[in-house]
């Protein structure tokens, strides 16, 4: 059998989809369609046998880009198509590549080009409900345990020992992971410059070097972290954002006793590399489906506003302007769950 596996939505959802492919891989080769950001995720997996980029915002973008990538797409002779993202366009190029299975959620706004269409189980975590396309039709049954993968190469891991050389990182010496950013600005904790003073008051994490990853975009929230780490007297926190690739962040996560994110695409990359990790929560909730899987790990959320969740992925401001949800996390109550998951 062979699959293609279209996926063209977020970073994270790439990476929830890779238990599917390794699922698939199983039965034959899987092709996937990806963007050219979600596209470098997947270097290196071994359940991938090739990835056709979808540059739908940009080089193929309107029908005749459509068209074009449909043709490469039907030229790997796929037999299935499994809808990771269910759009009417990404249904659509499934269609047009004359996939003759195109197997999709049920709620998917291209369910009209699906010849099958799977329940969407909100109960359960989206790696699982990917993982649920493949089933056999009417086949509820979901893994009890599901975690996603990624495979850094060579040049990943020499670009992370570069980077530690350059901040003077002894080998073994402890590293805790902090990810600032989102692309939904409700999702940003506003005090993760805190927690890196508060990290000094902890006995099992004041010799530990903080480590600031994210986009290039991110490099004013690493600033205050770094400011806030020496002014406290901490070890120099090391800026990394913009200066590692997806699978570079992914490797240097591996490294790390910890990682501390908010609700974005690190939490994902952390659960790939099984990482223990710190998820902050605030406009959006586990129960969409999206929480950390790494063995170790916990969420902190504001458990009593009953306006929690306000939007599936954030909203830029807070519908009601007070943002309790992620204002009134405090810096010591998260480190405290950072030092209960790395003893």
């Amino acid at each position: 059998m062979v699959s293609a596996v279209l996926q063209t939505s977020f970073l994270g959802d790439m990476v929830l989809t890779t238990p599917l492919l390794e699922r698939l891989a199983g039965e034959g080769l899987v092709h996937v369609v990806a963007t050219p950001a979600n596209a470098a995720l997947l270097a290196n997996h071994p359940a991938v046998a090739s990835v056709i980029v979808f540059d739908k915002r940009g080089a193929d973008g309107g029908l005749g880009g459509l068209r074009r990538v449909a043709q490469r797409l039907r030229a790997v002779g796929a037999e299935r198509a499994y809808l990771a993202q269910g759009s009417s366009r990404t249904a659509a190029l499934a269609w047009l590549a004359g996939i003759p299975e195109r197997i999709g959620f049920e709620t998917s706004g291209g369910r009209l080009f699906t010849t099958r269409r799977v329940p969407y189980d909100r109960s359960l975590h989206h790696a699982a409900r990917l993982w649920q396309l493949a089933n056999a039709a009417g086949d509820r049954s979901a893994p009890s345990s599901i975690r996603p993968s990624l495979y850094p190469g060579a040049a990943e891991h020499e670009a992370v020992l570069a980077l530690l050389r350059a901040h003077d990182v002894r080998d073994g010496e402890p590293l805790v992971a902090l990810t600032p950013g989102s692309v939904w600005a409700t999702k940003r904790w506003p005090s993760f410059d805190a927690l890196g003073g508060e990290l000094l008051q902890s006995p099992a994490l004041r010799d530990a070097r903080v480590v600031v990853l994210g986009a290039a975009g991110d490099a004013p929230l690493a600033a205050a972290i770094l400011g806030a780490v020496a002014s406290a007297g901490g070890p120099p926190a090391i800026d990394a954002t913009g200066h590692l690739s997806l699978l570079g962040s992914a490797a240097l996560i591996s490294r790390c006793r910890a990682l501390v994110s908010n609700d974005s695409a690190p939490l994902h990359l952390a659960s790939a590399m099984n990482t223990p990790t710190v998820a902050l929560f605030g406009p959006t909730v586990p129960a969409l489906g999206f929480g950390p899987l790494a063995e170790r790990r916990v969420v902190v959320q504001h458990e009593t506003l009953a306006c929690r969740p306000c939007h599936a992925h954030g909203p830029m401001q807070c519908p009601l302007g007070h943002w309790q949800c992620m204002r009134e996390l405090s810096p010591a109550h998260v480190r405290h769950n950072l030092e209960q998951i790395i003893r």
